[in-house]
């Protein structure tokens, strides 16, 4: 925030990871990002196979969380984009218990090209200091990508779906889950609808022992 120019942040899990391999735009984007912080104990796990020793997971929600209750006191701004109609705002509404936070603007993130460029626009007007975009991975890495320079924030960061967590539609993990890294259980159990998604994580520990030192 306090660097000129514009920065985005990645938050990577093993499922956004395992999406880059096949995907050379969304590898091209965290190898650009400015900050890249691993969101998924697995993440942390394979770093003891890499020159880059990693020491904990960044979840991407504490991450937003903290930056909140940081700068509530300050005069940097945030603006809310995505999830479903209604979510962001919600959201927004709740964060308020961060007294001093400031909001400038929020929207949902269903859009058509013309709608898209009205919440360009919107973004652009409020300049917010952090812009919040939760499309989903890869999707809101590469909107970000394509359209920071457009919108103008100072940084944006990619939430997945951390605005369901703050307006209270969907839950975190209890601590316990949270402190032994397993966050991804918890959610299966309670939403056993991802086990698709969640197939991509033995998929993940296999291709990183495979791989290791190379």
């Amino acid at each position: 925030l306090k660097e000129k120019g514009q920065h985005f942040i990645c938050t990577p899990n093993p499922e956004i990871v395992m999406e880059a391999r096949k995907d050379a735009e969304l590898m091209s984007i965290l190898r650009e990002a400015d900050l890249v912080v691993p969101d998924g104990i697995g993440v942390v796990w394979a770093s003891k196979y890499s020159e880059i020793r990693l020491q904990e997971r960044v979840a991407g929600y504490d991450l937003t969380q903290n930056l909140m209750a940081d700068l509530a006191a300050s005069e940097e701004t945030f603006y809310f984009f995505g999830g479903a109609p209604g979510v962001a705002a919600t959201a927004a509404r709740k964060m308020m218990k961060y007294p001093g936070l400031k909001i400038v603007g929020v929207h949902n993130g269903y859009f058509d090209e013309k709608e898209e460029k009205k919440i360009i626009q919107d973004i652009k007007k409020k300049a917010p200091s952090i812009l919040l975009v939760g499309l989903g991975a890869p999707k809101q890495e590469k909107w970000i990508y394509d359209n920071i320079r457009l919108a103008g924030a100072k940084v944006a960061i990619g939430v997945g779906g951390s605005f369901d967590v703050m307006a209270g539609n969907v839950k975190r993990a209890p601590k316990i889950f949270r402190r032994l890294g397993l966050e991804w259980f918890h959610r299966l159990i309670t939403q056993p609808t991802r086990w698709r998604r969640m197939m991509r994580l033995p998929k993940f520990a296999l291709t990183v022992l495979r791989t290791r030192g190379r």
